[in-house]
């Protein structure tokens, strides 16, 4: 029998009894090393008996490993599986030696216990040892208990409210060491109800005379304050002394502790703007002369208390002129008297920048400040372009004439190969299109367009079509933006592009001829890219007598033939690469080209008659109703077919002001057009269109109609002969429905007086926060009654304090005017942490269903 392999019954001690073992007693073996090679090599016998010593307690005896052999034999196994059974059999032997309360042994056992945990095995049967060695008098226990109790309790096992007394008692003592390490494990696990307990001896050890002591007792507070705002009370009076020391550890840790009491509580902010010189002095003697070479980083005095100065500075100096001219002729000697040739004097520029912006600083201060990033621009390091980026697009909307001035070198950082550079050139670069300078960054962001990464074009196709549409010089040029990003990209392009293009084309009379061949040219060269098809299928049925008339004078001159023009649709229709939407387009613009050719129709009968059978029922819908219009009504087929007629745009932020000046200067019609009797008969007609009804409609059926008794007000109307216009709706108000570590997600709602059962839904995600929110992704969910159709957001990636939010609208159909509710689904990356929120939003308001 081996020595792994023997089972032995509980409460007897182990007798083993060696053959032959080159000749020695087993109690003579030199050595452990020497024992292992003679137990895997030379034993010859061994064998296990079990006893019972004579009046005593029924006990096992096992050989328990030191933490080093431990480490060593589990750093040793050669697999998993092997790893595994190391670390199980020696938990069974830490928890015997629980079981058997020595107190030599606990210390030790512990801190193996406390080993597995690091490497992720199961430890939580060590939690109540940490109690009895944190009660334990010893310091060798003491110290291993705080330990563990810091790595396996938290605030969610009620067992760690167990140790505020034991900590209590600790702070009291006079030993330091033993102070330290109470003040450290309050400060990393202690949850609101142990800081509320212990918040009075933390005050006192704040003016105990050991910086040693001191030091650890200001970070417990910060943690406390953190935990519970509440408790700023009892922290304000010492940090006005504490702020007068010397000593480095003590005048950091305050500096952060105040930072944490002004941005939590009001009213400190106001007790410490009385301190405002005071931290102006400290920060210009590190400047100019530093307290100690010990701290110097690369030639930069102590630059880990220069920044949390500095932050402080910046939440003091927002919003309050008086601190803002204070501290204003110091951050001018910072910012030119620092060193960037190393990264710990670029540290303290970039905060000495970020608070000239936050205070009220003069307008020269602040363009040192943007000249400054500028400089970070030119850095070889790309984390410092990254963060010039960054501060720069935070900066850009209160100072866009200064941050215009490094426009060329945002451009550059558009060519840098890492990803996360690239986007955040983009980004400040589609921030710094305005009206003077949008043609040159259209080309810029073009030319980026047709090269960037994959992951890049849908929010740069998205940002040159927003860009183009708000500043676009004349109509043309921004029908040729958008034609070249649909042919570059009109995979990644919003899904509103199609129907944008088409509005813009429609609106444009003069630019018909010119959008149709540009259209039917690109047609031609590519069919891959599906909003580029569906808005040349479209403008080729609307004008495609403008194709075939002649040469336009701005394009190339080229000859197009009927042939052509329906070989190219029909090529459309076949390719597999179209969308059941595109051959949607294709179909119609073909039956809208049989009213505008002059030649025969029969190809485009045969060709719409092959869809009547189609599978996808759209299609098939479309063909069939089409063949309706050639077989039984082709008498009114070119009156259907007629050009569409301008279409208001939907939405009324679009050009509002344009709109009420348009609306001023056009003078009232005092007589409105009276409907004619063929028109009212083509829509009887048009009623009868896919079958014949048992009883037509006939004018007689409104003759029997009962009178309207017209109100007063639209008496009035009638007497003056003026259209009656509705009252325009009452806005709908905008609700937040979710805010979260700086991240508000906010929806407006909007209904279409002409389809009053649609709700349009725009969520717009802000981020406050300051770190940036990246693949953020919103999705949406309805009861069954409703239909519910998600476009495309603007983008994924929010930028951190205010950057640009993100949009996405929601389109609700709600047929039965049910009330509304929503469940929505957030995932997004902040902080480098994957985050993912459901939540269901049932506080709509009724407007947005009634």
């Amino acid at each position: 029998m081996s020595l792994r392999g023997g089972r032995v019954a509980p409460g007897y001690m182990w007798e083993v009894k060696v053959g032959t073992i080159l000749g020695r007693r087993w109690d003579a073996i030199p050595s452990r090393s020497w024992h292992k090679a003679i137990l895997s090599n030379r034993l010859e016998r061994v064998e296990i008996k079990s006893f019972q010593l004579p009046g005593s307690v029924p006990r096992m005896v096992v050989h328990s490993l030191r933490l080093q052999d431990l480490i060593e034999e589990i750093r040793g196994a050669k697999t998993q599986a092997q790893e595994r059974e190391v670390i199980q059999k020696e938990c069974a032997q830490i928890r015997a030696s629980f079981r058997d309360g020595d107190p030599l042994q606990r210390h030790r056992q512990l801190a193996k216990l406390l080993y597995v945990h690091m490497l992720g095995y199961p430890a939580h049967f060590g939690q109540m040892e940490c109690l009895k060695l944190i009660a334990s008098p010893r310091f060798t226990d003491k110290r291993v208990g705080y330990l563990g109790a810091m790595l396996l309790l938290d605030e969610r096992h009620d067992s760690h409210l167990l140790i505020t007394n034991s900590i209590k008692n600790d702070l009291s003592q006079g030993n330091q060491p033993v102070q330290g390490l109470a003040l450290c494990t309050l400060s990393t696990m202690g949850s609101a109800e142990m800081c509320r307990d212990l918040a009075p001896e933390v005050e006192k050890l704040l003016l105990q005379p050991s910086p040693y002591v001191r030091k650890k007792a200001i970070l417990t507070a910060v943690h406390m304050i953190r935990k519970d705002p509440e408790l700023s009370g009892i922290f304000l009076p010492p940090c006005t002394k504490l702020l007068r020391e010397r000593h480095h550890g003590i005048q950091l840790g305050t500096v952060t502790l105040i930072t944490e009491l002004c941005e939590r509580n009001p009213a400190a902010l106001r007790h410490f703007r009385k301190v405002v010189p005071q931290l102006v002095q400290i920060l210009r003697t590190l400047v100019t002369t530093g307290y100690s070479t010990e701290h110097s980083i690369s030639g930069v005095s102590d630059p880990f208390l220069q920044v949390q100065i500095l932050r402080l500075l910046r939440i003091l100096g927002r919003n309050h002129e008086e601190s803002s001219e204070t501290m204003n002729d110091l951050l001018a000697q910072v910012a030119t008297n620092t060193d960037t040739s190393r990264n710990a004097g670029n540290a303290v520029l970039l905060e000495t920048v970020l608070t000239i912006m936050a205070i009220h600083s003069a307008a020269g201060l602040r363009v040192l400040a943007v000249n400054i990033l500028g400089c970070f621009l030119l850095n070889n390091d790309k984390n410092i372009r990254y963060v010039a980026l960054t501060s720069l697009l935070q900066l850009v909307q209160s100072d866009h004439s200064a941050v215009q001035r490094h426009r060329s070198t945002v451009v550059e950082c558009l060519q840098e190969t890492d990803a996360s550079l690239s986007r955040r050139a983009l980004e400040l670069s589609l921030a710094l299109v305005n009206s003077s300078n949008v043609r040159a960054m259209m080309q810029e962001l073009q030319a980026f367009l047709e090269s960037c990464p994959p992951d890049l074009r849908a929010d740069c196709a998205s940002g040159i079509l927003l860009a183009a549409e708000r500043f676009a010089p004349s109509k043309r040029w921004h029908i040729d933006t958008i034609l070249h990003v649909l042919t570059t990209a009109g995979a990644h392009v919003r899904d509103d592009a199609v129907a944008n293009l088409t509005q813009l084309i429609g609106e444009a009379e003069e630019l018909h001829t010119y959008s149709v061949r540009r259209l039917y040219s690109a047609l031609a060269e590519d069919i891959s890219q599906q909003p580029l098809v569906q808005v040349a299928a479209w403008c080729i049925g609307e004008y495609g007598d403008l194709l075939l008339e002649g040469n336009c004078e701005e394009t190339e001159p080229f000859q197009v033939e009927e042939e052509d023009v329906l070989a190219l649709l029909e090529k459309v229709l076949q390719s597999h690469m179209s969308l059941p939407a595109t051959r949607g387009y294709a179909i119609t613009a073909l039956m809208k080209l049989s009213t505008r050719l002059r030649g025969d129709n029969n190809r485009i009968r045969q060709v719409v008659s092959i869809y009547g059978s189609c599978v996808d029922l759209e299609l098939q819908q479309r063909a069939v109703e089409y063949n309706t219009l050639f077989q039984k009504y082709d008498h009114m087929r070119a009156a259907i077919l007629e050009k569409m007629p301008l279409v208001e745009r939907g939405d009324p932020h679009v050009k509002e002001g344009g709109k009420e000046k348009q609306m001023e200067a056009q003078p009232l019609e005092v007589t409105a057009p009276a409907p004619t009797e063929p028109q009212a008969t083509k829509l009887l007609d048009l009623l009868d269109l896919l079958g014949d009804t048992s009883e037509p409609l006939s004018s007689g059926h409104a003759q029997h109609l009962p009178p309207q008794t017209p109100s007063p007000g639209e008496a009035l109307i009638h007497l003056l002969d003026l259209p009656c216009t509705p009252p325009p709706p009452a806005p709908i108000p905008s609700v937040r429905v979710f805010e979260r570590e700086g991240l508000q997600l906010d929806l407006s709602f909007m209904r279409p007086l002409e389809t009053p059962a649609l709700l349009l839904v725009t969520a717009t995600t802000t981020n406050s926060s300051k770190e940036d929110v990246t693949h953020f992704v919103c999705q949406a969910a309805v009861p069954k009654s409703f239909q519910l159709q998600l476009q495309a957001p603007s983008g994924n990636t929010i930028p951190a304090q205010g950057g640009l939010p993100i949009t996405q609208v929601f389109r609700i159909l709600n047929p039965n005017q049910a009330p509304l509710r929503l469940k929505l689904r957030l995932t997004y990356n902040h902080s480098g942490q994957p985050v993912q929120e459901i939540f269901e939003v049932d506080n709509l308001p009724v407007e947005t269903w009634q």
